[in-house]
């Protein structure tokens, strides 16, 4: 039987799917940029979930830049705020479940 988690994973996963276009790039790499995100983020309702996937940049696979080689890709399951066995992502600003594969450009080692 699948949790509230899984549920939520699923219908998230539909919408990127479906063809929800996000804000994959530019990519937070500075500080500047990783505190726009977080504000834009935080003023969007939680149960915004389309939203939310939308400010992040949320997609189903990794992110890899143009420039590097693959040894560089960024996914969930390399980002700091992912919880392993709960598959989530933990940034305050998200709380979302995610699959290890997906990718925002918040992304953090």
């Amino acid at each position: 039987m699948k949790n509230a988690d899984d549920i939520l994973r699923d219908k998230l996963q539909q919408v990127l799917k479906e063809g929800l276009k996000t804000e994959v790039e530019p990519r937070a790499y500075s500080s500047e940029m990783v505190n726009q995100l977080v504000s834009r983020l935080q003023a969007i309702p939680p149960d915004h979930y389309a939203d939310k996937l939308t400010v992040a940049g949320v997609t189903l696979t990794p992110y890899a830049p143009p420039e590097d080689d693959d040894d560089l890709k960024q996914s969930c399951e390399t980002c700091m705020y992912f919880v392993i066995h709960r598959q989530y992502c933990d940034l305050p600003e998200l709380h979302i479940p995610v699959e290890k594969d997906w990718s925002c450009r918040l992304w953090r080692i």
